[in-house]
């Protein structure tokens, strides 16, 4: 299907993949150049556990879809990223079939295997959960790949093409406890596509500006994590990336608004504001669904009426006593 709005780029194809709005936790997306395809953040989870409720067997179903999706956009990539080494970022090399839906010995290779894999710096302005999960990924996913090389703040040349990767900047808020990530900027003959995965908002006022010196004509951003609001994260932490958010909408003629954000179940009403401000820009907002001309599949914010609404078998309860088991097996669906 069509997207509905013409994207702004005619040279380079974006092609989301995974994403809140497709039904799980992922920023997962195939970027086409007439140079080469580069596979963004090639991860896909589910939330173990949202309103004391384990995920519903649709988003099972959902999750073991996209994962072909992205094993299927990996025969065609050249390269892959990693942002950061949160697991709906990257793919783990451990049977999951709860969170992560993987396979120890075939998921992981499937989508690494022979490809150059350009990843964020495992020694440098990384926390240690996530320098951690470098390590692991560099001793087994990463063996499968043809180079590895870390990005931070760096450039890549394929043909006509520039991939120019950011500097580390924050998970969220400055001095905050979940570690920093790296945003790309892919740009062919003047045409710029910025991925910025897990800035929540942006919630950093020095992320902000880094996208605005991009100059973007798509963005693709991971937006405030509405659903955490005094919860885990201060309401004028949430204020600032509304701020935040604000100025990009009115800077970058398309912005594709993904991840932490629709997470909340009332997100929409909640960035209407935002969505005034693009407006007035006679600039736009869309999900990643709406992008590539499907209808929004949230899942995760509306767990409870999933379990409501769409009951489930004996079976599947009977499984998901097992779910502290490690040696879990695929759920019943």
């Amino acid at each position: 299907m069509e997207s509905k709005l013409s994207s702004p780029l005619k040279d380079i194809k974006v092609m989301p993949l995974a994403s809140e709005s497709f039904g799980v936790r992922s920023m997962c997306t195939l970027v086409e150049t007439p140079d080469t395809v580069v596979l963004l953040d090639a991860g896909v989870s589910l939330c173990p556990y949202r309103f004391n409720l384990p995920p519903h067997p649709l988003e099972f179903k959902t999750i073991q879809h996209l994962r072909k999706l992205i094993a299927d956009a990996a025969d065609k990539a050249a390269l892959t990223t990693i942002s950061h080494y949160h697991f709906d970022h990257h793919t783990p090399s451990f049977t999951d079939w709860v969170v992560n839906w993987t396979d120890e010995n075939e998921t992981a290779r499937q989508i690494y295997q022979n490809k150059l894999v350009l990843i964020k710096d495992p020694k440098t302005n990384i926390n240690a959960s996530q320098q951690q999960r470098a390590k692991m990924f560099q001793k087994t996913g990463g063996r499968y790949a043809k180079t590895v090389k870390t990005a931070d703040d760096k450039t890549f040349i394929f043909g006509n093409t520039t991939l120019c990767f950011s500097e580390a900047v924050v998970h969220g808020a400055e001095g905050g406890m979940l570690g920093w990530v790296i945003m790309v900027n892919v740009e062919y003959d003047g045409e710029r596509f910025l991925f910025a995965p897990d800035v929540q908002g942006p919630m950093s006022i020095h992320t902000t500006e880094l996208i605005l010196a991009a100059k973007p004509d798509l963005l693709m951003l991971g937006g405030p994590p509405l659903y955490l609001e005094g919860f885990r994260v201060e309401q004028a932490q949430i204020v600032q990336s509304l701020q935040n958010l604000s100025r990009l909408v009115e800077a970058v003629p398309l912005v594709i608004l993904e991840h932490h954000a629709l997470r909340d179940e009332f997100w929409c009403s909640k960035l209407d504001n935002i969505f005034l401000k693009a407006q007035k820009s006679k600039h736009n907002i869309l999900t990643a669904a709406e992008y590539s001309g499907q209808e929004n599949l949230f899942l995760e914010s509306k767990r409870s009426q999933l379990f409501e609404n769409h009951p489930v078998s004996d079976e599947f309860m009977q499984w998901t006593k097992t779910l502290t088991n490690k040696k879990i097996t695929k759920p019943p669906l």
